[in-house]
């Protein structure tokens, strides 16, 4: 198959726009609790849809009066919070657009964003994004900082932001928020930038609205039906974490905010959200914790089988949907529930004890990984994304799940895919093309008016997409062999050891790879072999954990061909990081910076 649609299931008017739609159903539920906050003492506080949009309205009133009009951009750099969805809010009803800054971002990153942009209001969420801010306005040459408001997001500076425009009518804002239609932009969402300058998606009020009221009636089984929660803790300056929570809105899901990763259990557990919003990254970890908890416990055996039981169980299940099985046997099923008993209550109760279904999305999701969890009772749904496309373009949901795969399109959207294999987009949720870049937006879709992704992927033939690499990617070695490095890369980063891969081999003799191991996994491996603690340094010279990560190389060979294997891998000395450049705030590796950063490193692989 190559091209596949899933029919839109509602449409909204043109002459409407977001907060027209969420103020419909704030008005239907008006003492219904959207957001919550914590309470001081390790619990929550609702609040109401009418508490959140009265907040709204006086905030918007402050941007007018401090001179923001229809078709302004603010920007924002901040950590996720209710502080940043209040803000968010009130710049669409002030008619604004607003412009979402990685809090993490550097000032060359904020200065490229705001230049490129032309925001000239900055909200800030702490004094780093602050400092970040100032410096990225005095470090522009030729700009005047006097002519940008850089205003901060604590509870006392948004009381003042509401008091200054406390004295404008209320018919000022609804004239202003009534102003954009569905064909606007409402954000302007920076591109992680895994190659070249950053571009600014101008993603439009139809883009969220209708993208939003089709994928709540696709994906109704996960976030649909009674009481729904989820607890946000991705950035929300993300497109997938931004959409999200526009969803939620409209949908009437409760929504918690943490920042603070370190908490992220004990939120997890005082709040209980009933599904999730993840990266594959976080999986990984809480596999690994799980892991690393029974052997320092002395049960590695029992988690080790209940871990195999709970894949099993999860193909089976998936085997008999398909057609292709009878489902789990009478000995796996006994063993799957003595192990429901014993030992999966216990990882449920990690992310809340309520959550059933989690959307994985951002990064790809190793299979095993998802059959895991599955086979713990928490569904993980992976779908797929780009910045352009609103994040979910496709996503997996319940009754038709194929793991491995990134789903079915969602309603609105077509997935094709073009001779070259590159995977195309078309519908609803895509963008508007690029702001200032008429070139790039011509260059990014093709002449029926597909966007062209980047990625490479196949369609089955029921239409499920599978996302196989990036195109630009692509090796080619000395002798002419094409090789997706992305499924090398999974399979060795399922090493506990291993947090980043980079395969290598561009013009070069063979496949090789660069290798940066996690310091938490390196220290336990230490404690378990009675060895003193070691720097990665020291780490990457030791023949133990070497011999290590070698054996998950060879279980990755043994999925390719010997022209496209690893045959040499060096262990780095340092961890690649969103500290260190080579990892985006939604963790994606940034290969080409990995490459450009260690020639030398490099070079040692093909030194004979």
């Amino acid at each position: 198959m190559l091209e596949t649609s899933t029919a839109p299931t509602a449409t909204l008017p043109d002459d409407s726009n977001l907060t027209d739609l969420a103020l419909a159903v704030a008005q239907q539920t008006p003492e219904a609790p959207v957001y919550a906050v914590p309470n001081g003492t390790g619990g929550w506080l609702d609040v109401s849809y009418q508490a959140f949009f009265d907040r709204v309205r006086a905030l918007a009133k402050g941007l007018a009066h401090h001179g923001v009009a229809p078709g302004d951009l603010v920007a924002l750099m901040a950590p996720t919070s209710y502080e940043w969805a209040l803000i968010d809010q009130a710049i669409w009803f002030a008619g604004a657009v607003s412009v979402p800054i990685y809090e993490t971002s550097s000032p060359a990153q904020v200065r490229h964003i705001l230049s490129d942009s032309g925001a000239r209001l900055v909200f800030t969420g702490g004094e780093k994004q602050h400092r970040s801010v100032a410096r990225a306005l005095d470090e522009t040459e030729g700009v005047d900082a006097s002519a940008f408001t850089v205003f901060s997001m604590d509870d006392a500076a948004l009381v003042r932001l509401a008091h200054d425009g406390a004295h404008l009518a209320d018919e000022v804002i609804e004239e202003a928020r009534s102003t954009p239609v569905l064909d606007d932009t409402a954000t302007l969402v920076y591109t992680s930038g895994t190659t070249g300058q950053p571009k600014g998606a101008k993603i439009t009020h139809r883009n969220l609205a209708e993208g939003a009221v089709n994928i709540l009636t696709f994906a109704q089984d996960i976030i649909g039906g009674g009481e729904q929660r989820t607890v946000m803790f991705l950035p929300l300056a993300h497109v997938l974490a931004h959409a999200v929570q526009y969803i939620c809105l409209v949908g009437r899901i409760q929504i918690a905010h943490t920042s603070d990763l370190s908490r992220l259990t004990e939120h997890m557990a005082s709040f209980h959200p009933t599904w999730l919003l993840l990266v594959p990254r976080l999986l990984e970890k809480v596999e690994a914790g799980i892991l690393a908890n029974a052997r320092d416990s002395g049960k590695e055996r029992i988690v080790t089988v209940a871990r195999d039981t709970a894949i099993a169980y999860s193909r089976a299940i998936e085997a008999e949907q398909r057609g292709e099985g009878k489902g789990p046997g009478a000995a796996l099923k006994a063993k799957h529930a003595l192990f429901n008993r014993l030992v999966y209550p216990k990882v449920r109760a990690l992310m809340g004890g309520q959550a059933r279904f989690a959307v994985s999305g951002a990064s790809p999701l190793n299979p095993d990984l998802a059959h895991f969890f599955r086979g713990m009772g928490i569904n993980i749904q992976e779908g797929y994304g780009l910045t352009e496309s609103t994040a979910p373009a496709t996503l997996n949901i319940p009754g038709h799940t194929r793991l491995g795969s990134v789903g079915l399109p969602v309603p609105g959207t077509t997935v094709k895919i073009a001779e070259d294999g590159e995977i195309w987009l078309r519908g609803i949720v895509i963008c508007d093309g690029y702001l200032n870049r008429p070139e790039a937006s011509a260059e990014a879709f093709s002449a029926d008016g597909f966007f062209k992704t980047g990625d490479l992927g196949r369609l089955d033939d029921d239409g499920y997409l599978y996302v196989t690499g990036r195109k630009k990617e692509l090796i080619v070695t000395a002798g002419g062999k094409n090789v997706v490095p992305t499924p090398l890369e999974e399979s060795i980063r399922t090493a506990p050891l291993v947090s980043q891969v980079v395969v290598v081999g561009d013009d070069r003799p063979f496949i090789g790879a660069l290798v940066a191991l996690d310091p938490e996994a390196v220290d336990r491996w230490a404690a378990e072999h009675s060895r003193s603690p070691m720097s990665l340094a020291e780490a990457a010279e030791d023949e133990g954990i070497i011999a290590e990560v070698q054996r998950f190389v060879d279980l990755a060979n043994e999925q390719v061909s010997r022209a496209e294997s690893v045959r040499k891998f060096l262990i780095l000395d340092r961890e690649l990081t969103e500290a260190s450049g080579h990892v985006t705030p939604s963790q994606k590796l940034q290969r080409h910076r990995v490459i450009e950063d260690h020639p030398e490193e490099i070079e040692r692989l093909y030194q004979r």
